[in-house]
C-alpha cells in the first residue's frame, strides 16, 4: 500500500470525524435552543402564580391563597414542585389560608447553596413562611419525602404547629425495612434520574414527550434546574432518613395519616417484590399513625402514591378534618370571613 493512499485515508477519516462532531454540535445546539424558545413559550402562556421571596441571597417561589387560620402549607415530594396540589389548594382555600411552593431548585425558586436535605428543607420553609408573611400556626401536609420534612419541621419549630397531614409520607426507615433486592431499582431509577438531568439541556424529554400535556406542570418542571434538584435530594435521601429517624414523638398533635391502597401498586415494580412491599409499607404506614395521640390512618381505596391527584376528595376531608380539631385546640384561630 502506497504511502500517497495512506495519506488519504487518513484525510479521510479526519474529515468524516470533524463532520460527525460538527453534526453533534449543531444538533446540541439546536437541542438547546428548542429547550430554550419552548420553556420561554410555556411560561408566557401560564405566568407564575404567587410571590418570589428572598429567604437570604436567593429567592423562593411560594403561592398562597385563601384566608384565615391556620394556615396550610403543602410540600411536595421528591422530583415535585408546587403543581402537584392543583387539586387541592382551590378547596382548601375555600376554608382557610393555603401556601404552595417550588422548594429551592425546583420550578420557579433559585438554587440553594445549601445541602438538599430534609433538614434544610424545613429551615428553609420556615424562612419563607417568616418573608413571606404567613403567620403561624401551621398544619403542614407533606407527601411523599415531603413527610420527612414536615415531621423536621415540626421537631425545630414546634410552636409554629396546628397539625400534620402525611400523605403517603416516606418513612425514616423504608430503605432497611423493603426488600433487599429494592436496592437495585433504586440504583437504576438514580441512573434514570442522572441520564434524563443530563439530556434534559438538550430538549430530548420535552421531544419525547416526556413532560406531559398539562401546561402549568410543563412551565414549572421541564427544565434542567428542577432535574438537577431532584437528582441532589435522591441522592441525598439516606441523610434526610437518618435525620428524620430523630424527629421523635409527635405528642397530641393532631394528625392524619393517608396512605395508598395496596391493591394498587406501583406499576413499575416487579411483581414479586410486590407483596413484601406493600406489607412493609403499611406497617410503616400505620407506625407514622401512631406518632400522636391524636393520629388517624385512613386507606385511599383506589389510589397511587399520588393520592392528591387519584383521590383528591381524601386529602382534602383530612386537611379540613385537621383544621377543625386546631381550630377547636387553638381557639385564637380563625375561619375564613
Amino acid at each position: 500500500m502506497s504511502i500517497s493512499y495512506k495519506t488519504s485515508q487518513a484525510n479521510w477519516l479526519r474529515r468524516l470525524l470533524l463532520a460527525v462532531a460538527a453534526a453533534a454540535v449543531l444538533l446540541g445546539a439546536a437541542g438547546l435552543s428548542y429547550q430554550a424558545l419552548a420553556s420561554a413559550r410555556d411560561r408566557r402562556a401560564f405566568p407564575m402564580p404567587g410571590l418570589l421571596v428572598d429567604i437570604g441571597g436567593y429567592k423562593l417561589h411560594i403561592d398562597c391563597t385563601g384566608q384565615g387560620s391556620p394556615a396550610v402549607i403543602l410540600d411536595s415530594g421528591l422530583g415535585d414542585g408546587y403543581t402537584v396540589w392543583q387539586k387541592i389548594q382551590p378547596q382548601i382555600s375555600i376554608i382557610t389560608r393555603v401556601c404552595s411552593y417550588d422548594r429551592a431548585g425546583y420550578g420557579y425558586s433559585d438554587f440553594s447553596p445549601r445541602s438538599r436535605t430534609s433538614k434544610v428543607f424545613a429551615e428553609e420553609l420556615h424562612a419563607l413562611l417568616n418573608r413571606a408573611n404567613v403567620a403561624p400556626p401551621y398544619i403542614l401536609v407533606g407527601h411523599s419525602m415531603g413527610g420527612l420534612d414536615v415531621r423536621l419541621y415540626a421537631k425545630l419549630y414546634p410552636t409554629d404547629m396546628a397539625g400534620i397531614v402525611l400523605v403517603d409520607s416516606s418513612h425514616p426507615e423504608q430503605q432497611k425495612r423493603f426488600p433487599p433486592a429494592l436496592n437495585d431499582l433504586d440504583k437504576t431509577w438514580l441512573r434514570e434520574q442522572e441520564f434524563l438531568t443530563a439530556i434534559m439541556p438538550f430538549g430530548i424529554p420535552r421531544l419525547l414527550g416526556f413532560c406531559g400535556s398539562d401546561l402549568e406542570a410543563r412551565a414549572d418542571k421541564c427544565n434542567f434546574h428542577s432535574e438537577r434538584e431532584a437528582l441532589a435530594e435522591l441522592k441525598a435521601f439516606p441523610e434526610s432518613a437518618q435525620q428524620a429517624s430523630t424527629a421523635g414523638s409527635l405528642g397530641d398533635l393532631p394528625l392524619a395519616v393517608l396512605s395508598s391502597d395496596p391493591d394498587r401498586p406501583e406499576p413499575d415494580l416487579p411483581e414479586d417484590l410486590v407483596e413484601p412491599m406493600n406489607k412493609a409499607w403499611q406497617q410503616m404506614q400505620d407506625e407514622l399513625a401512631h406518632l400522636s395521640s391524636r393520629g388517624a390512618r385512613v386507606v385511599a381505596k383506589g389510589s397511587g402514591h399520588y393520592i392528591q391527584l387519584d383521590r383528591p376528595d381524601v386529602v382534602i376531608e383530612a386537611v379540613r378534618r385537621v383544621v377543625d380539631q386546631a381550630r377547636q385546640l387553638h381557639p385564637s384561630a380563625e375561619p375564613n370571613p
